[in-house]
């Protein structure tokens, strides 16, 4: 029996219903692989499928989570799942089912949520679109021509289109919040050591890189950082302070907070007019709630940081490409991977040491800078994207030369990399709207370790300007 109203709700709502068994956990998992299987072909998000498992665990016993029997997608990069493959798209990498959880899907089960499928990434999550040779383009539910953002891209779609009422996500450039940005919908990405990415991984990037969802609400992401946050023995970074529940904790208003708001580039170049429109939606917003809003920017030398993260993405895409060869006893070369990513590869390659220790000291100094910068300032306003989201197509991921195949995509984003040189907590909240009904995300960054502030303030502002019933074009 189709569940109609199924879209109307966010996951807590779904499980809520299923804890007054006004539904049972099967008909959810029915009416999310139904909704699946009518709008995956339009949108190309899920690229691997796990129906029947997950209709056998949904009428099981459940976990006694906060999310009991919600259906949940996972993404095709770093968090591995028993029983699942994960490609990373990548043609390298066989599609090899792994043997067990990894901590953090361990930690998503134990919520309650239930596994259907795996979502479509760029190869290894590298660029800003999700468009890779082995899956193919994720289409923007908004408009179908459009990019759903990247790393993240696939489980964006599925979000805003209704599949699931949230799924995973991670970030080591912007992966979370350039598809939340994209698609219309709320992405955190926590502070570096909110969450463990053990048993197979120390520190992911060098601590750049972190995990949590895209969700239509704050209180679902609010949830699932209870859920999923804390370490396990022997990670490389202690979790930063907390509250007992961040869930509970949003239920009560923010401070009046200082906010600056940043409407260039960080060189003083020109943003797209949508997304200054955007940041000062979300600069006004912020005013009626009483908050004091001022124009400000740090001073981050952004050209000498992204030289530094380039050189540490491809370092760390170097290692894991050739972790992957040792385990598979392949040999790579370029008829394997995209052109982006053997470029990078190469470059990977040839990273010395002393460029690396280097590029840690660049990132120290960002990171002082912008603990300075929160000296005066609760939390810092940019816009997401540097432009609306593109249509597929624009960018060219085969080019081996890495001026004309990656540096575009530092102009497309420039500010969401500059929080994981920091570890800071960065959160994309969907406020704005172009003319042509395209989401423009505004990034929302509080000081390290400061999720609360964010979570507080974003749900302040959902209940102010409302977006959970703003609906994607298609959509069940």
């Amino acid at each position: 029996m189709a569940f109609s109203e199924y879209g109307s709700f966010d996951g807590l709502g779904l499980a809520a219903l299923v804890a007054k068994k006004k539904i049972k956990p099967a008909e959810l998992m029915d009416e999310a692989i139904a909704r699946a299987e009518a709008l995956n072909p339009k949108l190309n998000a899920i690229i691997f499928k796990d129906y029947e498992r997950a209709r056998q665990l949904a009428k099981g016993k459940l976990a006694k989570g906060a999310f009991a029997g919600v259906p949940f997608l996972l993404k095709d990069i770093a968090a591995f799942a028993q029983g699942l493959p994960s490609r990373q798209a990548s043609r390298f990498i066989p599609a090899t089912r792994h043997p067990r959880d990894s901590y953090l899907v361990a930690k998503f089960k134990a919520s309650g949520l239930i596994l259907f499928g795996v979502t479509n990434v760029p190869e290894f999550g590298l660029v800003a679109s999700t468009e890779s040779k082995l899956y193919g383009a994720a289409r923007n539910p908004w408009n179908l021509a459009h990019s759903t953002g990247g790393s993240s891209g696939g489980s964006a779609a599925a979000v805003a289109a209704g599949i699931v009422p949230l799924a995973h996500a991670n970030d080591g450039g912007g992966s979370i919040r350039i598809p939340a940005g994209a698609c219309g919908l709320v992405g955190l990405k926590p502070s570096r050591g909110r969450l463990s990415h053990g048993p197979d991984f120390g520190a992911a990037l060098d601590g750049l890189a972190n995990d949590l969802v895209v969700s239509r609400s704050v209180r679902d992401t609010a949830a699932t950082l209870d859920a999923v946050r804390g370490f396990m023995p022997g990670d490389p970074f202690a979790e930063p302070s907390h509250p007992d529940s961040y869930l509970k904790a949003i239920k009560s208003k923010p401070k009046r907070l200082r906010i600056a708001v940043t409407l260039k580039k960080l060189d003083g170049s020109p943003l797209h007019s949508d997304c200054v429109a955007a940041a000062k939606t979300a600069a006004t917003a912020c005013e009626k709630l009483g908050h004091i809003v001022e124009e400000a920017i740090p001073s981050l030398d952004q050209p000498s940081l992204m030289g530094a993260f380039t050189a540490f993405w491809g370092g760390g895409l170097a290692a894991g490409i050739d972790a992957i060869a040792k385990l598979t006893r392949q040999t790579p070369s370029r008829e394997l991977f995209e052109g982006l990513t053997w470029a990078l590869y190469v470059a990977g390659k040839n990273v010395s040491a002393s460029e690396y220790l280097q590029g840690k000291d660049l990132f120290n100094g960002a990171s002082r800078e912008m603990g300075r910068f929160h000296q005066t300032y609760d939390v810092w306003i940019t816009p997401t994207l540097g432009r609306p989201p593109e249509k597929n197509g624009v960018f060219d991921f085969d080019n081996t030369d890495l001026t004309k195949s990656f540096e575009p995509q530092i102009d497309y984003v420039p500010f969401t990399a500059m929080q994981n040189v920091t570890g800071q907590p960065a959160m994309n909240i969907p406020l704005y709207w172009n003319r042509d009904n395209l989401p423009i995300g505004t990034q929302f960054v509080a000081p390290f370790g400061d999720e609360l502030t964010l979570l507080k303030l974003a749900a302040q502002l959902e209940k102010s300007n409302p977006w959970f019933n703003r609906y994607a074009k298609i959509r069940v």
